[in-house]
């Protein structure tokens, strides 16, 4: 058997600085404060896990719970004092995200301002890419 080569790749050396890459996720002050309220005195926790799911009527909603532990494949973000771990299947869905913490007179919830977002449902509560 005989392997042919498909494409081939050219590597080259480039003298320019790398910009840096964005964060994953930034946690606005208000995030932060919400974020070591919740873990205030569960010590067993080490942060705050955002995940995704399929749920919604446009595809994907996210999903906050108490983490134990980080996962191999899971990223870690580390702002201010607060651990916030990304779950693996949510990584590429928040890259450049900002969560917030907006609380009013009729709702306190963590809000995800995502500029990769393509729409939205009418409620705000499942989104799509």
């Amino acid at each position: 058997m005989s392997t042919k080569v498909v494409a081939t790749a050219t590597v080259r050396a480039i003298n320019r600085k790398l910009t840096p890459t964005r964060a994953a996720l930034v946690l606005t002050p208000a995030a932060v404060n919400r974020i070591k309220r919740l873990l205030e005195g569960k010590s067993e926790y080490v942060g705050l896990k955002v995940g995704v799911k399929q749920r919604g009527c446009n595809g994907l909603s996210y999903t906050l719970d108490y983490a134990k532990a980080k996962d191999k494949l899971d990223e870690e973000v580390v702002q201010d004092g607060v651990r916030v771990i990304i779950d693996k299947k949510a990584q590429l869905s928040l890259l450049g995200t900002e969560m917030d913490f907006v609380e009013n007179k009729l709702s306190a919830e963590f809000v995800f301002n995502n500029p990769n977002i393509k729409g939205t449902c009418g409620c705000g509560e499942s989104f799509s890419m």
